[in-house]
């Protein structure tokens, strides 16, 4: 199969990864969760990957941007739920640390993106 364009953007690889966290880590959440946090963390978790992957097919800067404008605040919607799922105590200490780390690291690259297309 071939490799799309979208796939050998490092942010696209690290957000992907991110996503994949957030549907490892809310495997254990709770079943009354199953409709609201749980769900809401893979959404959030997966948009940010696919609007990369989305934004990359766009031909103008302004349409890329769009995108990659989505993806960051998808990015953010994470990051909140992340410390709200720590906080109601469905991930430990050690897990909300690397989803943090991950996050801010996806972030970064996204930024350097979004200034590359100015």
């Amino acid at each position: 199969m071939q490799e799309r364009q979208y796939q050998k953007l490092i942010v696209w690889k690290e957000a992907h990864k991110l996503c994949k966290k957030a549907y490892e880590i809310t495997k254990n959440f709770p079943p009354d969760e199953r409709y609201g946090l749980k769900s809401q963390m893979r959404r959030s978790g997966y948009s940010v990957p696919m609007n990369i992957a989305e934004g990359n097919s766009k031909r103008t800067k302004k349409g890329k941007s769009q995108f990659l404008d989505i993806a960051v605040s998808s990015l953010e919607e994470f990051h909140y739920q992340r410390l709200l799922a720590f906080e109601l105590g469905y991930v430990s200490k050690e897990q909300q640390d690397d989803l943090l780390d991950h996050i801010q690291r996806v972030g970064f690259l996204l930024h350097k993106l979004r200034l590359s297309l100015r």
